[in-house]
């Protein structure tokens, strides 16, 4: 049986448990981004994860990029930038 993660989301809604290899990938990619940037807007963190993982990933990258980011907020890992429009998002916790 595949090892799964628990996704979870900054307001508490219920999401879905991934496929934890998958879930590592994802997170990987999205931290190297924000490392490489500081801040990045949402959007271009959705178009350069989706540009790494369109690939590798079977399935949609931007509905992974977007449900794992939620879940790096929940965890304190990301965070969005308060009162910014669009949404930018910088690392809180660097973890390897």
């Amino acid at each position: 049986m595949e090892e799964r993660v628990q996704l979870l989301h900054p307001d508490s809604k219920e999401m879905p448990s991934i496929n934890k290899e998958k879930y590592n990938l994802v997170k990987k990619t999205i931290i190297d981004i924000i490392r490489e940037n500081n801040i990045i807007t949402f959007k271009n963190l959705s178009n350069e994860s989706s540009h790494r993982l369109n690939e590798i990933l079977d399935g949609s990258p931007s509905w992974y990029v977007t449900s794992v980011k939620l879940d790096l907020e929940a965890r304190g890992i990301i965070e969005r930038l308060a009162k910014t429009s669009p949404q930018q998002l910088q690392l809180v916790k660097d973890e390897d």
